[in-house]
């Protein structure tokens, strides 16, 4: 009887968390018409969020008109300024992949083409974006 009362809590449990865990699809710009993105989240112990960026079919930022240098994705909480969160690195097969943690429980997620991936602000062209809200 214990060992089924103990089953029972571990899977109330588990679907507890997989109600705080989401994805939500990124919206790409038409300068990468064929890229395609995914913003999943969830809350850690601490009650932050923690977000992973992934993306399917994104040319690396040289091959862009401009060529760039690097992708970098911002995380701009409501009313606030954009924060740089660091760079979403592109792999060979156009498979590109990011995570983070923050704060906030609403903000976008911006991904943009910069020449220099320390930029305090975002200057070069969005490529993806998408939005989290956390109730």
């Amino acid at each position: 009887m214990r060992r089924a009362s103990l089953a029972v809590s571990v899977m109330v449990l588990l679907v507890g968390l997989a109600a705080w865990a989401a994805d939500i699809p990124m919206v790409a710009s038409s300068l990468v018409p064929a890229a395609a993105g995914k913003l999943s989240y969830e809350h850690d112990r601490n009650g932050n969020i923690k977000f992973h960026v992934s993306t399917k079919n994104l040319a690396a930022p040289s091959q862009l008109t401009p060529a760039k240098n690097a992708y970098v994705v911002w995380i701009e909480p409501r009313d606030q300024q954009p924060q740089n969160a660091g760079v979403l690195t592109v792999n060979n097969n156009l498979e590109g992949s990011f995570s983070g943690t923050t704060p906030h429980k609403t903000f976008n997620v911006v991904v943009t083409a910069e020449d220099n991936p320390t930029v305090t602000q975002p200057s070069g062209p969005e490529i993806l974006h998408g939005t989290v809200q956390v109730r």
